[in-house]
């Protein structure tokens, strides 16, 4: 072990053990760095996962340039997290570190810059409704979340929001945007009640590396934990209670209906279709083509090797959560072998509204909406919108989406916002009417 390294392990400065990590990305030493991980963060994330990650995000934004401040802010009785902002030559990021009292890493991930502070959309009224805190699930694993409820007597329809993967938090924060919020916010003006939640893995970060993982536990307690709190929410009606689900969260939709038969419907926005190991490549190579170099060379090459192992015969409940894709165990990836969305949601009896973004290059028309398109053509119930303009989140742009595109401050399509609402109105023959003028073949 290197003589600095040594030297490192013995600083419990938390500002001075991120700058170093920071300083030490620069230079390529990434097995220096995972000599500085805690047990925990060893046994899920590798020197080889922490090189791909980094390259991605350099292939991106270009060299660096120059290393910010360090922040600190307390994590827990044991932890201190520590951000710092890096500049590069065609943007930035931010590198998140939780810091123990002895020095060591027990987190590390890389974030989009915080920069400016998120705005309400202009399709918002907060004078028009009211928020309050509340806490969804129980015992150890609960998770704090927000109702957003129109002012009025209701009764009103509802709606539980999903993020999408990652450890995001109830308004799924990218950079200085909140797509969530801007839902919560747009839909309680349009008089629906809303309620959305910080993920488990945001907040009890630990269980996404707990032997046996899933998808059900990422998402299906606290969805139906959250559709139950709702419900009973004065002013809601509890038999008009939906799930919508965006990204990944659109792929747990499906089964989070299937547990809890009070769901009212679905809305899917850009929920994947295509297996995540080939979308995780697929998305790698679009990235890779837009920033090319060396740098975007390798971490496709990581990404083919992770998903690779995934898919293979030889992945087994025992294959290390470092040789995986995005440090998900094997139980996580063995479950969904045996799920599928599409199916799943064919299978039940509830009307779903999926929208998708024409220049979303994480979900695509082509890839994954036709596979909804395909399951679902049989039922008259669903209703399937295209916005040509919008990316992943719903943001509307010109030309190639790009990860740069979410570091600037944006809101959700309007058009997205009030669509959804018009589809949940109450009244009769609301969603008929809706899935009649609303349907349109992807292209």
């Amino acid at each position: 072990m290197r003589k600095d390294v040594l030297e490192m392990m013995a600083q419990t400065d938390p500002a001075a053990v991120a700058r170093t990590v920071v300083e030490m990305a620069r230079e390529g030493r990434f097995a220096d760095i995972e000599e500085l991980f805690a047990p925990r963060l060893r046994a899920v994330v590798s020197a080889e996962t922490l090189r791909a990650g980094w390259a991605g995000e350099i292939s991106r934004r270009g060299p660096v340039s120059t290393v910010g401040e360090p922040a600190c802010e307390p994590a827990d009785a044991a932890l201190v997290r520590v951000r710092v902002p890096v500049t590069c030559e065609r943007g930035g990021l931010t590198v998140v570190m939780s810091v123990d009292d002895t020095g060591r890493l027990q987190g590390l991930r890389l974030a989009p810059p915080a920069t400016e502070s998120w705005e309400p959309p202009g399709y918002a009224a907060p004078k028009r409704c009211t928020e309050h805190e509340v806490t969804v699930g129980s015992g150890a694993l609960a998770v704090p979340g927000t109702v957003t409820l129109p002012r009025g007597r209701g009764p009103w329809p509802g709606v539980v929001l999903l993020s999408g993967g990652g450890s995001f938090d109830r308004d799924e924060t990218t950079g200085p945007n909140k797509p969530l919020k801007d839902l919560a916010w747009g839909l309680a003006a349009h008089g629906m009640a809303v309620a959305r939640f910080d993920k488990v893995t945001h907040v009890h970060g630990h269980v996404s590396t707990e032997p046996g993982f899933t998808m059900v536990d990422e998402y299906v307690p606290h969805a139906v934990a959250a559709v139950r709190l709702l419900q009973q929410q004065p002013g809601v009606d509890p038999a008009r209670v939906f799930v919508l689900g965006h990204s990944a969260g659109g792929r747990a939709a499906p089964r989070v209906a299937a547990a809890e038969a009070s769901v009212a419907g679905l809305v899917i926005l850009a929920g994947d279709a295509l297996p995540l190991s080939r979308a995780a490549v697929r998305t790698a190579r679009y990235l890779a083509a837009v920033n090319p170099g060396a740098d975007a060379e390798a971490a496709v090459a990581s990404i083919i090797r992770q998903a690779a192992l995934v898919d293979s015969p030889d992945l087994s409940p025992s294959t290390p959560m470092t040789d995986l894709l995005f440090g998900l165990p094997a139980s996580y990836w063995l479950d969904l072998r045996g799920y599928d969305q599409v199916a799943t949601a064919a299978a039940l009896d509830r009307p779903m509204l999926i929208l998708q973004g024409g220049r979303d290059y994480q979900v695509t028309v082509e890839e994954d909406l036709s596979r909804w398109q395909a399951g679902l053509a049989h039922r008259p119930d669903v209703t399937i919108r295209v916005y040509d303009a919008d990316d992943h989140l719903f943001f509307r742009g010109d030309g190639p989406s790009t990860p740069a595109d979410y570091e600037s401050p944006q809101h959700v399509d309007p058009s997205v916002v009030a669509d959804i609402a018009a589809w949940l109105a109450p009244g009769k023959g609301t969603l008929a009417r809706l899935a009649a003028g609303l349907r349109r073949r992807p292209r």
